[in-house]
C-alpha cells in the first residue's frame, strides 16, 4: 500500500517488552531510495537517546492505532551502537547495526533488501562475518539522510526552479520511496505533484537542491495531487503518461522483475 511518510510520524514504537517512544525521523538511502531506519526518540526513557529501528526489525503496524511493533526487547535496541544521528549516517555505521542485531547486509546484491525485495528477508539470512565490505568507500562514506533534512529541498527543473519537497509517498512493503511530493506555492499557485525520485539527475546535499529531469512546462500541467483522494493506478499511469515515461506497470505478456505494490483504497495516510 501507498502511504504518505509524512502521516508516519509520531507514531508510537513498542518493544516486546513495552513502549520504546516515537517515531521521530526517517533515514533514507540515497541510492536506492528506501527508508533504511526510523528514528525513535525515547523521551525521558534513558536519558532520551534517539536510536535506530530498521524495518528488519518489524512484526507489524497496527495502523488504525498508529502503532509499530517490533521484535525486540527494548533492553537490546538501547544497547545498539550509537550513532550520530545529527550528521548523515554511513555505511560503516550500518555495518556495525546489522552486525549487533545479527542482520544479513542488503547492499552488494540485486534486491532493495539483499536478495530480496522485503525487509523481513534478512531477519533469515546468514549475518556477514567477514571484514568491513567497503573496498572502494572511505571512513567518511554516508549513503543515509534524514527525511526531515531533505524536506523543504529546493526542486530545480530543466529551465528553473519549480517548487520545494513537501512530502514523500512510500510502499509500506518495501519502504521504497515511490513520489516526491512537490509543492509549487513558491512558483505556481501552490498545486502539488508528484514525481519519481529516479527521475532525479542531481542531487546537491550542500546546496539543499534537488535536480530533476522535467521542464517547468511539464510540471505546470502534470496531474495535481492533493492528498485527500486516493492514489490510485490511474493516477500514476497519467502521471507517467503526462511526463513521457515508460510506465512502470507490465503490459499483458510482458514479465518484468518487479511489481509495483498494492494500492491505496483510500485516502493516503
Amino acid at each position: 500500500m501507498l502511504r504518505s511518510l509524512r502521516s508516519l510520524e509520531r507514531y508510537r514504537v513498542n518493544a516486546t517488552d513495552g513502549d520504546l517512544g516515537c517515531v521521530e525521523d526517517f533515514l533514507v538511502d540515497d541510492e536506492a531510495w528506501t527508508i533504511r531506519s526510523l528514528v525513535v526518540d525515547t523521551g525521558s526513557f534513558v536519558g532520551g537517546r534517539r536510536v535506530l529501528v530498521s524495518p528488519i526489525s518489524f512484526r507489524e503496524i497496527d495502523w488504525s492505532n498508529r502503532r509499530v511493533h517490533l521484535a525486540l526487547t527494548k533492553e537490546k535496541i538501547i544497547k545498539s551502537p550509537g550513532v550520530e544521528l545529527d550528521k548523515p549516517v554511513s555505511r560503516q555505521h550500518e555495518f556495525q547495526l546489522y552486525g549487533y542485531y545479527g542482520y544479513g547486509l542488503y547492499w552488494g546484491y540485486p534486491g532493495i533488501w539483499g536478495a530480496g525485495a522485503f525487509p523481513s528477508a534478512l531477519v533469515a539470512a546468514r549475518p556477514y562475518d567477514g571484514p568491513a565490505p567497503f573496498p572502494d568507500e572511505g571512513p567518511d562514506d554516508v549513503h543515509l539522510r534524514s527525511i526531515n533534512a531533505v524536506r523543504n529541498y529546493h526542486i530545480h527543473g530543466t529551465n528553473g526552479s519549480i517548487g520545494h519537497v513537501d512530502d514523500f509517498i512510500i510502499d509500506d512493503e518495501t519502504w521504497e520511496l515511490r513520489y516526491v511530493v512537490i509543492d509549487t506555492s513558491n512558483w505556481w499557485l501552490g498545486k502539488k505533484v508528484l514525481v519519481p525520485p529516479q527521475w532525479a539527475t542531481r542531487v546537491s546535499w550542500a546546496e539543499g537542491s534537488v535536480y530533476v529531469n522535467a521542464s517547468r512546462e511539464q510540471i505546470k500541467s502534470s496531474p495535481v495531487w492533493d492528498g485527500r483522494a486516493a492514489l490510485d493506478r490511474s493516477f500514476e499511469e497519467r502521471t507517467y503518461e503526462h511526463y513521457g515515461r515508460s510506465s512502470p506497470w507490465p503490459r499483458a505478456g510482458e514479465v518484468r522483475e518487479r511489481r509495483p505494490p498494492t494500492l491505496a483504497s483510500g485516502p493516503l495516510g
